[in-house]
């Protein structure tokens, strides 16, 4: 309306000054003066739709997500099978996985080893926890390259394989540890990849739900990356079956405040992916 105005009265010295020495340059003035703030102010505005304002930290986001109190690390492996291999593939896992989660020289547990049954197909996912960090998992790297049954296992197991990809990991602090839990279950591991710098804000919503989704035990364990594909989060469900799954997952949107969890993680999200995965006969988490 301003921009509208002034040059409404541009216009009307213009008619008043003609024939007068100088009206060309009065009316150039009062476009110039007229037009510059308001592209100032549509060019702010047009930049605040996509700007979006950060809160300076002081810490990295892991130093103020994760649990403190025992260090663990995680690494999750993805490892894509052949399909006519398959079976042959478990055999193998299931008689060397247990002996390196129960030898006491690794400092490091199988949490759980699974095939996947929907989602990516011919996939196998294991999760192994390191006590102790960095450290440990240095440790238990050290001496499973000194193990000639190991590097036996590694050789063949390679035959099998398509491709394989791992990640490590931190767990939330407010997610429950995933302890060994009896079975039969079937688990998803819904994974979500977060556009950069909403790790915080994700870990403020799901620190109150969580609490939100405890009433059949569900809560596997939560977890986000450090190395490998970054600002991912991997959150693991435990259900009894598919019908569960569906039961649980809609009894949560009884409680208040689960909408508005949902609403405000949704826009952090840039990817998101579920798998639904059967334990193998190695798995601690049954």
């Amino acid at each position: 309306m301003a921009t509208r105005v002034l040059r409404s009265v541009g216009n009307g010295l213009n008619q008043a000054g003609k024939g007068v020495r100088g009206s060309q340059q009065v009316s150039l003035t009062i476009r110039s003066l007229s037009a510059t703030p308001s592209k100032s102010r549509e060019d702010s505005w047009f930049k605040s739709l996509f700007v979006r304002k950060v809160d300076p930290r002081k810490d990295a986001h892991s130093h103020l997500l994760a649990k403190k109190e025992d260090h663990n690390l995680y690494k999750i492996q993805f490892h894509n099978v052949k399909p006519e291999c398959q079976d042959a593939y478990n055999k193998l896992c299931e008689e060397v996985l247990p002996q390196i989660h129960t030898d006491p020289q690794y400092t490091c547990e199988l949490v759980g080893t699974w095939n996947t049954w929907y989602g990516e197909q011919d996939q196998a996912v294991h999760l192994w926890r390191y006590r102790g960090g960095y450290p440990a998992l240095n440790d238990v790297m050290s001496k499973l390259k000194k193990n000639k049954e190991f590097a036996e296992f590694r050789s063949e197991r390679g035959k099998m394989l398509l491709s394989r990809r791992n990640e490590l990991l931190l767990e939330f602090s407010f997610w429950n540890e995933p302890d060994p839990r009896p079975g039969p279950n079937i688990y998803e591991l819904r994974s979500y990849q977060l556009r950069p710098g909403t790790m915080i804000e994700w870990g403020n919503y799901w620190a109150r739900a969580i609490e939100l989704r405890q009433e059949n035990q569900e809560a596997v364990g939560g977890f986000f990356s450090q190395i490998g594909s970054l600002y991912m989060v991997h959150h693991l469900w435990a259900y009894k079956d598919l019908q569960s799954r569906e039961e649980t997952r809609n009894s949560a949107w009884k409680h208040e405040g689960w909408d508005e969890a949902v609403y405000y993680t949704v826009p952090l999200i840039q990817h998101m992916e579920s798998r639904i995965m059967i334990p193998t006969k190695a798995s601690p988490l049954k």
